[in-house]
């Protein structure tokens, strides 16, 4: 793992403060977020989670000044006018863990995610590593802000996932998040797979799967609905996990007329592969307020899947 630089070790600080301010906070949708803050139209943080989960504007004052030097050390601190500072991070609880990830609105291309897929996705790996024996080395397809490798090699007893993104920001908090978890992890730059020489035999993933007309990368799934880029992140991680390997996907898979077409497409590409398929519905409606968007005309619904590949 790569020591982390001046700025990081200020996040980490600050995760470790507001562990012992038994700081605890879950994120929810954008919507939702965006309908609590609209109760209160111009409402200031009273509290941390406040500060670092509604991620409201606050006077200086009320936040502890270490947390305060943390934030500005990591260059996290935003001006919000009249005084006012807003932070560039929010934080996110998920068992006992901490979660750093981007402000809202995540508008930003480079942003940083984390919600309740997040915590699916997490719900779903423990549910499949349970009991199973440890890989030799994990791959975290687009791991955003590692919460997937991080719990996998938690669950698993195992050092140093390797977690890729084509995102730098979001590898800089993962490696922050990853070293308040006490995880060491191997960080690639790149889009799925690139970059990626050494072999694997567990691969995960929790794909960008919405379809984003401003083309996003931390959630725009490409065609098919946004699934598309879920087929080809599994396909690829299908060819290349070793034999007896698994492949671990999380996502959203838009339903029309009763089909789904993610489902379908992995039937038909993964048996030429050796592989076999066992695959779920998690939830069978979420992102609910995107079915009234164009690029989802004809859906029924989004569901969010898993998918367990296993190689001969």
């Amino acid at each position: 793992m790569r020591a982390l630089d001046c700025g990081q070790l200020a996040l980490l600080r600050l995760l470790e403060g507001l562990r012992a301010g038994g700081y605890r906070f879950v994120t929810v949708t954008p919507d939702s977020h965006r309908r609590i803050l609209a109760r209160e139209p111009g409402r200031l943080a009273r509290d941390l989670r406040d500060i670092f989960g509604w991620n409201l504007p606050f006077r200086p004052a009320s936040l502890d000044q270490a947390l305060l030097g943390h934030l500005r050390e990591a260059n996290a601190l935003d001006e919000a006018g009249e005084g006012l500072l807003k932070s560039r991070v929010r934080v996110s609880s998920l068992d006992e863990l901490l979660f750093l990830h981007s402000a809202y609105p995540t508008e930003a291309e480079d942003s940083v995610f984390f919600g309740p897929d997040s915590y699916r996705f997490a719900a779903f790996l423990q549910a499949e590593l349970k009991g199973r024996a440890a890989p030799r080395r994990i791959v975290d397809i687009g791991a955003g802000s590692g919460v997937g490798g991080i719990v996998a090699a938690r669950a698993l007893g195992l050092a140093a996932p390797v977690l890729t993104d084509i995102n730098p920001a979001a590898l800089r908090l993962a490696a922050v998040n990853a070293c308040f978890a006490e995880v060491d992890v191997v960080s690639v730059e790149g889009s799925g797979l690139d970059g990626v020489g050494m072999p694997f035999d567990l691969a995960i993933a929790n794909p960008p799967f919405i379809a984003d007309g401003q083309s996003r990368a931390y959630r725009d799934g490409g065609d098919m609905h946004g699934a598309g880029l879920s087929l080809d992140w599994t396909v690829e991680a299908a060819r290349r996990v070793e034999r007896g390997g698994h492949v671990l996907l999380y996502t959203g898979s838009a339903i029309v007329s009763g089909r789904d077409r993610l489902r379908d497409a992995l039937e038909e590409a993964l048996p030429p592969l050796q592989c076999t398929l066992r695959y779920r519905e998690i939830d069978p409606d979420i992102f609910g307020e995107e079915l009234s968007l164009p690029a989802y005309a004809g859906v029924d619904r989004i569901a969010a899947v898993g998918a367990v590949i296993e190689k001969a």
